[in-house]
């Protein structure tokens, strides 16, 4: 596939800004007007000084991680930046579009709007599965990205290997497959599969399983051409130090990491039991992610009534073939017993 032919043209022809540390790192640095009396903030990183464009080091530690190269991985402010660099590169405004599977995860949506980039839908099956031959089928001349989550958000299952596969080699375009929650999940990330798959594009995150949010450190993972156009466009230093040195520090505790998954799953499978005890809850769907997706009698009501007692979850019902939804995350066990004690209180 020859991706170039599906970048906007003034993306391609675009000279990107080149900052000062694109050309030098070290030396008498006396080119980027930083201020080389220091810092205020005691901190061994110095903060006075502009951070490396491209973080190379944590490049190469996530590429290590995901078993792909550091030339395939690029790093955003949260994934949000890497959906909207995407839907900037690809899409032309108020001519091109992006199609998502609802329910799945509001951001592409925002984000093509804000980027006068239209939205088609195709809905997600009953069992919130990928209907592989309707979304192929409604792929028109304007349709430039297809954004898959897996696992789902907010139904928290993992769409089949099989189908998102069918839908990469099936679409000449750009297909997007967000896993933000795949470390949660029994099913492989598709992160190796970049490397036989020119379109496809894996994002991730350290905000779920690494415990990270505060960081907003997304990861995005691509054939090199597609990196090397994000890297095209982003902002010169899009990720600071503090949020690089964090992102560091956690690759040097990944047993950690593996106990908060182990820990979580744990929490997940005890919150499932103990939401289906009551009649209120008509199903609790399976998950791969840190929430469950719950359908409750009268959800609205019971959402209210749980943040007017200060525990606070999401109301999904508002989302296709999530009636009557409550996305619940898994919390610590003391929250999650604090959830259920609560709900015996509003469904007595």
């Amino acid at each position: 596939m020859d991706i170039d032919k599906l970048v906007r043209k003034n993306i391609k022809d675009l000279i990107p800004y080149r900052s000062a540390r694109d050309d030098f790192k070290k030396g008498t640095l006396l080119d980027a007007n930083e201020n080389a009396l220091g810092s205020p903030i005691k901190s061994d990183l110095e903060l006075n000084r502009y951070p490396d464009p491209y973080q190379e080091e944590l490049r190469d530690q996530i590429a290590w991680y995901r078993r792909v190269e550091a030339k395939n991985i690029f790093l955003g402010v949260g994934s949000d930046e890497a959906i909207d660099l995407l839907i900037r590169i690809f899409c032309q405004p108020g001519e091109e579009s992006i199609m998502i599977t609802p329910p799945t995860y509001g951001m592409y949506k925002v984000s093509a709007n804000i980027n006068d980039v239209a939205i088609q839908e195709v809905q997600l099956t009953a069992d919130f599965q990928l209907d592989v031959e309707k979304t192929l089928a409604a792929v028109s001349d304007k349709t430039k990205i297809i954004f898959l989550c897996s696992p789902n958000n907010p139904t928290g299952n993992s769409l089949k290997k099989e189908d998102l596969l069918s839908i990469v080699n099936g679409f000449q375009g750009i297909v997007v497959v967000d896993e933000a929650y795949v470390d949660f999940s029994s099913q492989a990330s598709m992160a190796t599969e970049v490397v036989q798959h020119p379109n496809l594009v894996v994002m991730q995150t350290l905000s779920k399983a690494f415990g990270l949010a505060g960081i907003r450190l997304g990861i995005a993972i691509a054939d090199d051409r597609i990196i090397n156009y994000m890297l095209k466009v982003k902002a010169p230093y899009n990720i600071n130090k503090l949020t690089a040195k964090a992102a560091l520090d956690a690759f040097n505790n990944l047993e950690q990491v593996e106990e908060f998954v182990k820990d979580l799953v744990a929490e997940r499978n005890w919150l499932t039991d103990e939401l289906l005890k009551f009649e209120a809850v008509s199903k609790v769907y399976p998950s791969d992610a840190n929430f469950v997706l719950a359908i409750v009698d009268d959800a609205l009501n019971v959402y209210k009534k749980l943040a007017e007692k200060g525990v606070i979850i999401r109301y999904r019902g508002n989302q296709p073939g999530c009636e009557n939804g409550l996305r619940i995350s898994v919390g610590t066990p003391e929250e999650n017993a604090k959830l259920i004690l609560t709900l015996n209180d509003i469904m007595k």
